[in-house]
């Protein structure tokens, strides 16, 4: 059953059979600016408030993972900053406040990243997909993305144990294929991803993959 409550003055909504949920009232982008603070996830859209709840271990190990594995990349050839949610991305034209999993700007970008969000698409920006939001992100998501110019668009699906990854090209996502049993990111050269390596029961150590990739830069 759905509950609705009101905590510290936030309209909070549950419902333990899905993992998001839209509020029964709309607001303004700048109610939802005003109401949404650092503990709440939640997405604006176009006046509607989906509110996210937390994730399974399965997504929360994945995403720590791909946080560590990624910023530790970034931050060691000073390529800009990686950033998890719920921060949220501005997509104006789309009328959208975005929470990705997980995203990169590039240093050339930074002028862009504010203190609550970031303004229009960022370089790289990664889903981590569940069976309730396998819709939202192949295909809202997918078409905002693609639209705001975000360069790269990661697809990770822990259920059918996939790794999409599709690059901007005139505007246009087209999927990038493995080479080698591997998936090479165009925003981050050098930094490489084996799908083997999200499924397994403990994930490799960061450490040693970094050395691999830096072996072969």
């Amino acid at each position: 059953m759905m509950t609705m409550s009101i905590i510290s003055n936030h309209l909070e909504l549950r419902d333990p059979g899905q993992t998001a949920v839209y509020l029964p009232t709309r607001m303004t982008e700048a109610q939802f600016v005003a109401w949404c603070d650092s503990h709440t996830w939640a997405e604006w859209v176009d006046g509607n408030v989906i509110l996210m709840s937390p994730v399974d271990i399965v997504h929360a190990d994945l995403s720590a993972f791909l946080m560590q594995l990624i910023g530790v990349f970034v931050n060691d050839h000073e390529l800009g900053k990686v950033i998890a949610e719920p921060f949220q991305i501005r997509l104006p034209r789309f009328r959208r406040r975005r929470s990705p999993d997980l995203f990169f700007v590039s240093n050339s970008r930074l002028d862009k990243l504010h203190r609550m969000h970031f303004e229009g698409g960022p370089d790289l920006i990664i889903e981590i997909v569940s069976p309730e939001s396998q819709s939202r992100d192949r295909r809202e998501k997918y078409l905002e993305y693609q639209a705001s110019g975000v360069k790269e668009y990661w697809l990770i699906d822990p259920h059918s144990k996939s790794l999409e990854v599709y690059i901007s090209k005139t505007r246009k996502f087209v999927r990038l294929e493995p080479e080698a049993g591997a998936v090479h990111s165009t925003v981050l050269q050098g930094l490489y991803i084996r799908p083997d390596w999200l499924w397994r029961s403990r994930f490799p150590s960061v450490s040693s993959l970094l050395k691999e990739m830096a072996g072969k830069r």
